[in-house]
């Protein structure tokens, strides 16, 4: 909307920004944009106004803007564009081509007529069966619609291809999954009598190792313990000495040299549990590296506690280890 004359820019009155203008001449723009911004209030209905007199209030507005020197008048313009620009979307969709604004038979007689069909229009609707019988310039329509459009024009048809056949979905057959009898296996039934009750390990080996400990006296509780050829079986005796310490049947204590000795004691009474005797148990760690470690600073050659083989148990016709 804003137009400058490059041969008066530099004059005061084309300055697209005046400090100084004339206060009557604002005066002057922000009343007549009030006044359009009035007629183009956002409560106007598009039925209430044409299109033709939206053009003239833009044309009216452009000609206000021209002497826009400041922004409070800029601002009003951009008001009264707006609004006008809303109406006119508005109005636009609220046009329709129905039955009463599109006469589909008028078009009809219309096309004809323009592709030499027919000279005239005729009242009597039976001369519309005349139109079959002369030659219309189908061309003629053709080179008007390819000056309206830049779409290249391709041979098709009304109702689409001519071999066009259903579809048909082909059955899918699914294989069935067959397990023979050979491949069925049902999980190992064990009832009660297949499993055989053995004797109490635990406490078999804890009566052994008590004996053991008895026969050699006191001793140092490494080379007591520590089986040289099996790590496991080392920390199996570890495990059955510990039943003993427990019940107060066997003591440790550290001699003057520093090892750990461990021998056969009464275990306390009541009584001497009464006067303040006390059960002490300590939380030993006993790995593979302290078990080598023990080998070769005690010089163990053989384990004092005999070499047991391993346990097994009986579960229906099978042997578990």
């Amino acid at each position: 909307m804003v137009q400058f004359d490059t041969d008066v820019m530099g004059s005061p009155s084309s300055l697209p920004y005046d400090p100084d203008q004339d206060a009557a001449e604002k005066r002057d723009i922000r009343k007549k944009y009030r006044a359009l911004e009035k007629r183009t209030g956002e409560q106007l209905r598009p039925q209430d106004i044409r299109a033709a007199e939206l053009v003239e209030q833009v044309i009216e507005a452009d000609e206000l803007f021209q002497k826009v020197k400041n922004p409070t008048e800029a601002t009003l313009d951009s008001t009264v564009l707006r609004n006008v620009s809303s109406i006119s979307a508005q109005k636009a969709r609220a046009m329709k081509l129905g039955s009463a604004a599109f006469d589909l038979d008028d078009f009809v007689s219309k096309l004809a007529i323009f592709m030499g069909g027919r000279h005239e229009l005729a009242d009597d609707a039976s001369e519309l069966d005349d139109i079959g019988d002369s030659v219309m310039d189908w061309e003629k329509v053709g080179r008007r619609a390819l000056a309206k459009s830049r779409r290249v024009p391709v041979t098709g048809f009304m109702l689409g291809p001519l071999s066009v056949e259903q579809k048909k979905r082909a059955p899918v057959k699914r294989a069935r999954l067959e397990k023979s009898n050979e491949e069925e296996r049902r999980p190992q039934e064990i009832k009660e009598e297949d499993i055989q009750r053995s004797e109490n390990e635990t406490t078999k080996n804890v009566i052994k190792v008590k004996e053991i400990l008895e026969e050699s006296g006191a001793v140092n509780l490494f080379r007591f313990v520590v089986n040289p050829n099996d790590f496991a079986q080392s920390v199996e005796n570890i495990f059955y000495l510990s039943f003993l310490i427990r019940d107060g049947l066997c003591a440790l204590e550290i001699d003057e040299k520093g090892e750990p000795i461990i021998f056969l004691c009464e275990s306390p009474s009541a009584q001497d549990r009464a006067d303040g005797v006390m059960c002490h148990q300590i939380v030993m760690e006993f790995d593979m590296a302290t078990w080598r470690r023990a080998i070769e600073v005690f010089e163990i050659i053989e384990s004092m506690i005999p070499q047991r083989p391993p346990a097994k148990t009986r579960l229906g016709d099978k042997w578990y280890g």
